[in-house]
């Protein structure tokens, strides 16, 4: 079998190199562009340059006539479909939903001319040129070129239309970068149609690498249309071996140049001493190479990418909450050369994420967001970031896309970044946009989430050694408690120890009690009605009788009187006895209608004995307007006898003044007892103990401490109150409140 008769020629190299730069970057969109049609479409269009490319290569080296011509028919049978695959991508990077039947229009039409062809009408022949053969065109490749131009033209309209209207920075960056590359290249191919017409032209198509390789640097730098980084290794042999190769071709071409001027054929011992010369001067080259593109590409990302390694190792020994905050905003926004960053943490009390720390210059710092927030849902779901850019994608499968949204805009972040730890979401790394205006790229984004892994697990331990540092810290206090706590339940062991030992004293004397009220009753009746018998007598016998006196009528009604009123208290000490039967034994019943102004009267003339003598003024304050209650006269005056015998006792020692009130409060249905002194009042201490029962401040032997238990057990019976304050002017009042309507 024969060889390709081919020509090698300097022409050769641009359309080779454009082939070879087209073919890379179709490569990089289709292996690393996760799928996503626009970058589908973008291989495509970048395959069938690199087809043309590669037939003008072809065509420049042959000498065959009509190979070249086979060449070309071959490449335009794929070529015609640049229309709508241009067309498509257009659409399909702008987001453009209206008007999808023009691209089936299209299709169908690239569709019939590819059928075409293969023809005459379409190709009718190739001509020799300075550069090598070139294809000429029928009068279909006019209708290919207007179609081409009309596509070519529409698609810059609508992306310089996008430009224009778009507020998005990364989206305006994105069609900036469309336009120059694509839109150049378009148009630098269009001038392919002077050869194909017999124009004696070189193709400015030839020089697509130019555009295309700033479609590339865009991709690489920029993270153009979500490709992501390649491997800088892989990039860096790629360009490596792309030198290495045109500069073995050059020096092909050229020696073959210089050889057959000179009448003479070059040995293949100079192509194996040639092969060694570039095995010696790879790794130098290469390394000269590495440094072109770390400055060009990767400048500032890589020393960034140390710079956040070693806040990894760093936050591995930081303990301090505040700390390992301040340190990663700082390190992130200098490296970044953000605008502001902030960290939220989650505030378990209120359910919600506020901020704890912040870097730059952030207008808002009140921003808070909902711990039941569909965002934070959805972060936790995916465990990844969100970014203005990928939210759009977010809303889609979100039950509901509003509050998403307005979660989303409301931290004012341009990446927020959840930190998990043990599968909850705990905090939030939001970022504003860098000051550069450089978008964020994979390589970013992987970084970040390695960042925030280690910051979630660090800001936990961090928690994890506050919580034992005050637990150290407090822990002699917390001793110091627990025993005071111990000192407690031990005294009210001892107090309740006593109580106990006091109740069962105090149920033998209830049983005493018992007897001797039963004992009490049979004399005290007797006494009653042999009283009440000598008053009726002495009534019904005539004064002067008994008395034998000028004045027996007023000794009769003194004397009656007296009798009346010892009769009252024989009573009286009948329904005391009885009242500490029934208080004995928890069965008194209370249904008699009772004025609270006799119960105080008649409590005040029992201790009229205990107070003429002490230089006591009593002041008597009864409200006229006061209704009856149901409740026992006996219970109640005890009641009454034991607050003013306290009062009594407490003013003694000094010129004393007691006030008795009494008064109805007919909003609450209440009327009311209130006794005031201007004693020394009642310390704190005591105010809160002095219900309780055997409590008291007296001496041994003066006070059994069941005074006011006993009135606080017979009010709370009547369904009423009995409570104590201190007077602002000093001494101090008690007041017993008993319900109108009591039905006790």
């Amino acid at each position: 079998m024969s060889s390709m008769p081919i020509e090698l020629n300097w022409w050769v190299m641009p359309p080779f190199v454009s082939f070879l730069t087209l073919f890379a970057l179709a490569s990089l969109a289709l292996v690393k562009g996760k799928g996503r049609k626009v970058n589908l479409l973008l291989a495509a269009i970048c395959f069938l340059g690199g087809l043309l490319s590669l037939d003008k290569a072809l065509a420049s080296v042959v000498t065959d006539p009509d190979l070249a011509l086979r060449i070309s028919r071959i490449d335009h049978v794929f070529v015609v479909f640049f229309v709508p695959v241009y067309l498509h991508f257009t659409y399909c990077f702008l987001g453009i939903t209206r008007h999808k039947r023009l691209i089936g229009i299209a299709y169908a039409f690239s569709g019939c001319l590819s059928l075409l062809s293969q023809g005459d009408y379409y190709l009718s022949g190739v001509h020799r040129y300075y550069f090598g053969y070139y294809a000429l065109g029928g009068p279909l490749i006019y209708v290919f070129g207007v179609a081409s131009t009309t596509t070519t033209l529409y698609c810059i309209y609508l992306l310089f239309r996008s430009l224009r209207q778009d507020k998005d920075p990364d989206r305006r960056n994105k069609t900036k970068y469309i336009i120059s590359a694509l839109g150049g290249a378009a148009i630098m191919a269009h001038f392919d149609l002077l050869p194909l017409v017999g124009i004696s032209s070189y193709p400015a198509g030839n020089f697509t690498f130019i555009p295309i390789t700033l479609l590339g640097f865009a991709v690489l730098k920029h993270d153009l249309l979500d490709i992501g980084f390649v491997v800088q290794k892989g990039l860096i042999y790629s360009l490596l071996t792309g030198l290495l190769t045109g500069a073995y071709a050059l020096m092909i071409i050229l020696f073959n140049q210089v050889f057959e001027g000179m009448g003479q054929r070059w040995s293949f011992l100079f192509l194996f001493l040639f092969f060694v010369i570039i095995v010696f001067v790879f790794e130098p080259l290469k390394k000269r190479v590495q440094l072109v593109i770390d400055n060009l590409l990767f400048k500032g990302k890589y020393d960034y990418q140390k710079t956040l390694m070693a806040l990894s190792d760093a936050m591995a020994s930081m303990l301090n909450l505040d700390e390992i905050m301040d340190k990663t905003l700082r390190t992130l926004t200098d490296a970044m050369c953000l605008d502001w960053a902030y960290v939220m943490l989650k505030d378990d009390a209120e359910q919600k994420f506020v901020i704890c720390s912040q870097m730059g210059s952030l207008s808002n710092e009140a921003l808070s967001i909902r711990a039941s927030s569909p965002l934070i849902g959805e972060m936790g779901d995916r465990k990844r970031e969100v970014t203005r850019y990928n939210v759009e994608e977010w809303l889609g499968s979100s039950d509901d896309p509003s509050a998403l949204r307005k979660d989303f805009n409301s931290l004012a972040g341009a990446v927020i970044i959840p930190l998990v730890f043990k599968g909850n979401t705990n905090g939030l790394l939001v970022l504003g946009d860098k000051k550069s205006g450089d978008l964020f790229t994979a390589q970013d984004f992987e970084l970040l989430r390695t960042l925030a892994n280690q910051c979630a697990i660090a800001i936990e331990n961090a928690k994890a050694y506050e919580l034992i540092e005050n637990l150290n810290v407090n822990l002699e206090s917390i001793v110091e408690e627990r025993t005071q706590e111990l000192k407690r339940a031990l005294e009210e062991k001892e107090k309740t120890q006593d109580l106990l030992i006091r109740s069962e004293s105090l149920a033998a004397v209830g049983a005493l009690v018992a007897g001797v009220a039963h004992e009490l009753n049979n004399p005290l009746t007797s006494v009653s009605s042999l009283v009440q018998t000598a008053v009726e007598t002495i009534e019904e016998t005539p004064a002067q009788q008994i008395v034998g006196s000028q004045d027996s009528a007023e000794e009769k009604e003194e004397l009656v009187d007296d009798l009346k009123f010892s009769l009252k208290e024989l009573k009286r000490a009948k329904d005391i006895v009885a009242s500490l039967l029934g208080i004995s034994r928890q069965t008194q019943e209370y249904s008699e209608p009772v004025m609270l102004n006799d119960v105080t009267g008649n409590a005040l003339r029992v201790l009229h004995n205990q107070y003429k003598g002490a230089g006591i003024e009593i002041i008597e304050a009864y409200a006229d307007n006061l209704p009856e209650i149901q409740g026992n006269f006996a219970n109640l005056g005890q009641v009454c006898l034991n607050i003013l015998t306290n009062a009594i006792q407490v003013v003694s020692s000094g010129p004393g003044r007691i006030v008795l009130r009494t008064r109805f409060d007919e909003p609450r249905g209440i009327v009311a007892f209130e006794c005031e002194d201007n004693g020394p009042g009642i310390p704190a201490e005591v105010m809160k103990d002095m219900f309780k029962p055997f409590f008291t401040t007296k001496e041994v032997g003066k006070g059994t401490g069941l005074g006011l238990y006993i009135s606080h057990e017979i009010v709370r019976r009547h369904n009423g109150h009995i409570f104590a304050k201190n007077n602002a002017q000093g001494g101090a009042t008690f007041s017993v409140e008993l319900p109108v309507s009591n039905t006790s």
